[in-house]
Order: structure tokens, then sequence, then C-alpha cells
């Protein structure tokens, strides 16, 4: 005799949802498919599919998730999958979330840090998706600064007398102070920052990488849930946004993009707890320099854009060269002649005007002369101008130092695809060759990716003795 199938229960929160949102089944999975559709799915559900989700069945994979951004767009509040009755899932907009508030934020990211730290191999392996930079951008343009970060430490009160009184939080006993952070703290957290970066130009992304999402998550996360007063506080949320970038850059060089994009967001919310305007902007610049990498050329410039918008004209001299070079890589991967010219032509004003007693920050130290090179060189490839992409990749050589090994790569593999553009067979493969080798010295996909785009425009010459030359030095490298 054959079991009979266990009863499902109806899901009444999700029937109380639909209401609320004023769905039909059909119009709730008409929804669900326009959002799967954002991020590359084809699910055609039906209201068929719905009335299975009310009689308490679970939909697969992603979908959980999906149904709640339905919802949460509806309604304007964030829902999770378990507020609609649905089971969990790996989502594909957990991390995308822009956090309504500073405890939110907290969650959100050490959630990231600890799912990252472990072995879920599925969370490096999430799509990147162009949908989910719009949000998190708008909602740091518009939205307001964070009151209050403090934490464990309540307001004074001051009562008619003139006498400060601390009143009680709630729940304040129960959960406990936390560690007390200290100035000490937070500098030992833009020393490991210093420590990594180092690391990660020298020799890739993949090096150290999950060395610092575990410092993230043992020793990052403690002091943001401990004791801090808003001072304090502001510097602690600066110095873990720039922690998180760091290690949504290093997984951008590994080519975990999806994962690498939900660390750019969460740095972009935690910024913005920090009241740092500016390194906002430059979680944006980053942001913008993944979509140009993937090609999302239109992406690129609106990140460039907002960031901007957002810093005005106060930004010292070398942000605006910065954020105008970032517009420029966008304009460039779309062949646009005059808008990229333009945007480098404002970055190039804009870092003229920089003096040296000018306060630069620490994160916008590397964009100098070289750097600006590097970017013209960038762009005069992607516009096939490859004179002018020669003389300028050659002049960031020129002037880069030899700590930034990584990006003198990616500008040795431009200057190739220049003398290639030229015609200069013999010293394309010769430069190449020596990208190649220092690529293998590396952990960084990127590194690899450039070699390989060089590799792609050899192909008409594939039959010349300089090409047989260098994939002979190619091959031997293993």
């Amino acid at each position: 005799m054959t079991e009979r199938p266990a009863q499902r229960t109806p899901n009444r929160q999700l029937a109380a949802l639909i209401a609320e949102a004023g769905f039909s089944n059909a119009g709730l999975a008409r929804r669900v498919d326009q959002l799967g559709l954002e991020h590359g799915l084809d699910l055609r559900y039906d209201k068929t599919s719905v009335t299975r989700w009310l009689r308490g069945q679970q939909p697969r994979g992603t979908t959980p998730a999906l149904i709640a951004e339905v919802f949460t767009r509806r309604l304007g509040r964030r829902l999770s999958a378990q507020d609609l009755g649905l089971d969990a899932c790996a989502p594909v907009y957990a991390g995308l979330e822009f956090a309504a508030g500073p405890e939110e934020a907290v969650d959100i990211v050490s959630g990231l840090w600890r799912k990252d730290s472990g072995s879920h191999a599925e969370l490096r392996k999430i799509a990147f998706t162009p949908a989910g930079l719009v949000v998190p951008s708008r909602d740091w343009l518009i939205g307001r600064p964070d009151d209050r970060v403090a934490r464990g430490e309540p307001p004074l009160r001051v009562p008619a007398q003139g006498r400060p009184v601390v009143p009680r939080q709630r729940g304040q006993a129960e959960r406990g102070p936390g560690q007390k952070v200290t100035g000490g703290d937070i500098a030992a957290l833009g020393s490991v920052g210093d420590l990594f970066r180092t690391l990660d130009d020298q020799y890739g992304g993949g090096h150290a990488r999950q060395a610092l999402v575990r410092y993230l998550e043992h020793e990052c996360e403690p002091m943001l849930r401990g004791t801090y007063g808003e001072t304090t506080g502001r510097r602690l949320f600066a110095a873990a946004a720039d922690l998180t970038r760091l290690a949504g850059w290093t997984s951008y060089d590994i080519a975990a993009h999806g994962l690498a994009q939900r660390y750019f967001v969460q740095a972009l919310r935690l910024a913005q707890a920090a009241g740092d305007r500016a390194y906002g902007a430059y979680v944006l610049v980053t942001m913008s320099r993944q979509a140009v990498y993937l090609g999302h050329g239109r992406e690129a410039i609106q990140l460039a854009r907002v960031a901007q918008q957002g810093v005005g004209t106060t930004a010292p001299p070398v942000v605006q060269a910065l954020l105008h070079s970032a517009e420029a890589r966008g304009h460039g991967v779309l062949g646009e002649v005059r808008a990229c010219t333009a945007s480098l032509v404002r970055a190039e004003r804009a870092l003229e005007t920089a003096r040296p007693g000018d306060e630069v920050p620490h994160w916008a130290r590397f964009f100098d002369e070289a750097q600006l090179a590097d970017e013209f060189g960038h762009c005069h490839r992607d516009l096939q101008q490859f004179r002018a992409a020669a003389q300028h990749a050659e002049r960031s050589l020129q002037l880069r130092a030899p700590a930034y090994a990584r990006s003198r790569l990616f500008c040795r593999v431009v200057l190739a695809s220049a003398r290639l553009g030229l015609g200069e067979l013999d010293q394309a493969c010769s430069l190449a060759a020596e990208a190649a080798g220092q690529a293998a010295e590396m952990r960084s996909v990127r590194a690899v990716e450039y070699v390989r785009d060089f590799e792609r425009r050899l192909e008409p010459y594939k039959d010349a003795a300089p090409v047989r030359s260098y994939r002979d030095k190619v091959a031997a490298l293993g």
C-alpha cells in the first residue's frame, strides 16, 4: 500500500499579503516572471502556480526571494521569504538591500561575511545583476544621513534645570553592552586595510581574500555590535565600509561578480552610516569599474554621474578627477568618442588644479598622473585610437610604482593591444608575453582575462612567426 502525501498547510501569510497588495493570482505570477527576467531567469509562472503556493507548496530555487521582492516593491516595506510563509533560500536579492538604518546594515553585511567565510561556494557563483544597481545608488543619493549610530551609549537628555540625564534603553540589560570600541581598534582596522590592499595590488585578489573576510567576521563584526559613541561610531562605520569595499574588490578580481556587487552595495550603506559622502562616491566609482569590465557601459556612466551629483563641487580635485575618469571609461566602452573625450578633459583639468598641500582622502591617493594616463590609455584603446593609447600607456608605465604590479600588468596589455592595432606585431607579442608571465604569478582572474582579450585580438595573425613564438612562451607557463 502506497503512502499518501503529507497534508500541506494553507499559506495564510501569503494569502493575507496578496489581499493587502491587491494582486490577483495571475497578476502576482506575472510580476514574479517579470522580476525573474531582470535576473536572466525564464520562470513562466501562472495563476495555477500561485494557487499551489497558497495551498502550501514551496516554490524552488530563488523564487521565494523574488516573490518577497515583488511584495516589497508593492507595499513599500522590506519583506523576507519567511514573512510570506515561504522557506528561506539563497536569494538573488540577499545583500542588495540598502538598509533602512545602521543596525539593519550591520545585520545584512555580517550575514554576508559569515556566509562567505564558510564553505558556501554557491555564494561566489551568484550572478551579477545590472538591475541591482538602481535602488542602492538612488537611495544613497536621496537618502537622509543617519541621525544616530552610537550603540550602548544612550543620548543625554537635558531637563529644564539643565542637569543631563542618561535614559535607560529598552532591552539594554538583556542584550548587554558588548565590547567597548576604542580609537586603537579603529586604527587596527585601518592597518589591516593597508596590508590587504598591498597584497591585492601585488599578488591579486585571490591571494588573501578569504583571510580578509574571516577578519571581518571575527574582528569587525564584534566591534560593530559593541559599545561606542557618535564620533567613534562614525569612524568605525567608515573603517568597516573601507574593508567591505576591499572584500568586494578582491571578489571582483577573482570573477565572483555577484558577490562583489553585494559587498559594494553594503559598503555604500556603511559609508552612509559613517557620514562620509565622498567615500560613498568612491564606492559608486568602484561599482562603475565593475560595470565597465562586464560591458555594462550605460550603467557605468549612470553610477559615475550619481557619484558626481552626490558630492557636488566640494570634493578635492583628485576626487573630482577620479569621478570624471570613471565616467569616461563607460563612454569608452560604448564607443562614444565625444562624451569620452569630454570626461577625460574634465578629469585632466581637475587633476591639474590639485596642489601638494591639498587634503586628499587616503583612498584617493593612488589617483595621480600615472593613474590618469592609465585611464587615457584604456579609453583610447576602447575607442580604437591606438597611437594615443600607446602614448598614454607608456607614460603610465614610466610613472607607475612597481608596488602596483597588477595595474602595471593591465597597462602593459593595453600597450600591447595598441601596438597590435598599429601593426607592430613583434612589440605587441613581446609586451603581452611579459604580461602573461606576470599573470601566471598572480591569483587574479582579471589579469588572466586581460591576457586572453589580447590573444583574441591576435587571431587574425595566428600564422605569423611572432604569434607562434608568443604562444610557445605562454604554453611554457602552463
